[in-house]
């Protein structure tokens, strides 16, 4: 998704807003779904530092709904990020990324992501053989005359990697309440047909203000381990609520060039 508006945008901002949420995974291989429902929609706004103001200028959406195929019922797990209209004129953004999962232990099975920022087209697939820990993915590309062309690959994964979506629903099944400031951890996350190591700290409870009301909430410092794609020591944030639900409701980020944050709008469907 984007990176930033550089004067204005460059299409990496938005990859930076979902990382943001990705950064913490599940300690627990495949746990059991306490917190996740079907049915359930978050809505975000995702500002960006202009010239030290705070600006608008895309949405995130994150919406869960129950999928039947002729062998099972899973559950399909839906971001999306959509530039506000008055920036689609300097860099347009339309991308989608899902997973399709057991709603019981929220396994993937498949994950696409199909993304389109300002004429860059980029379409990912992964299917998944957890017996074999192998994926199996597609990549596609288009070029500016709309011709596509295909990379296939197969890799092996490690058994607590998960693709970007699905991570970002695992976070919220994990024990917070159990760790004490100070404490972190390292997970993997795919993405690219990489796996990247992300360290996460858990700082302290805090209160905060949000569209959903004042909320007590699990403060947490994010940052990728040999990569400098987040700068700075515990100035990339996310809060968390401190409740059955776990919602995340308002993250920072430093990037190399600029800041911004992510704040929750609305939360419909919430399991408790």
């Amino acid at each position: 998704m984007l990176t930033v508006i550089y004067p204005f945008l460059k299409p990496i901002l938005m990859k930076h807003f979902i990382l943001l949420f990705t950064v913490v995974l599940s300690t627990v291989n495949h746990a059991q779904n306490k917190t996740i429902n079907a049915g359930e929609k978050l809505v975000f706004t995702a500002s960006y530092n202009m010239s030290g103001i705070l600006t608008d200028i895309a949405q995130l959406k994150m919406e869960t709904s129950q999928v039947k195929t002729s062998r099972s019922t899973l559950m399909r797990l839906k971001c999306t990020a959509t530039t506000y209209k008055k920036w689609d004129n300097f860099f347009k953004i339309r991308d989608l990324y899902e997973s399709y999962v057991s709603p019981k232990t929220l396994k993937p099975y498949l994950y696409k992501r199909d993304i389109s920022e300002g004429g860059y087209y980029k379409f990912m697939q992964y299917k998944y053989n957890h017996k074999a820990k192998l994926v199996n993915s597609l990549k596609r590309k288009k070029n500016k005359k709309g011709e596509t062309w295909d990379e296939k690959n197969t890799f092996n994964i490690g058994t607590n990697t998960r693709d970007i979506v699905t991570t970002l629903y695992h976070i919220r099944n994990l024990d917070i309440h159990k760790a004490s400031p100070g404490d972190q951890q390292e997970f993997n996350v795919l993405f690219d047909n990489k796996e990247n190591t992300i360290v996460v700290k858990y700082l302290k409870k805090e209160t905060i203000s949000t569209a959903l009301g004042k909320k007590e909430c699990y403060k947490l410092a994010l940052s990728v381990k040999g990569s400098d794609v987040l700068k700075g020591s515990n100035s990339n944030l996310l809060w968390l609520t401190a409740d059955n639900n776990k919602v995340p409701v308002y993250a920072k980020f430093k990037i190399a060039v600029g800041s911004g944050e992510l704040r929750i709008v609305s939360a419909e469907g919430l399991k408790h």
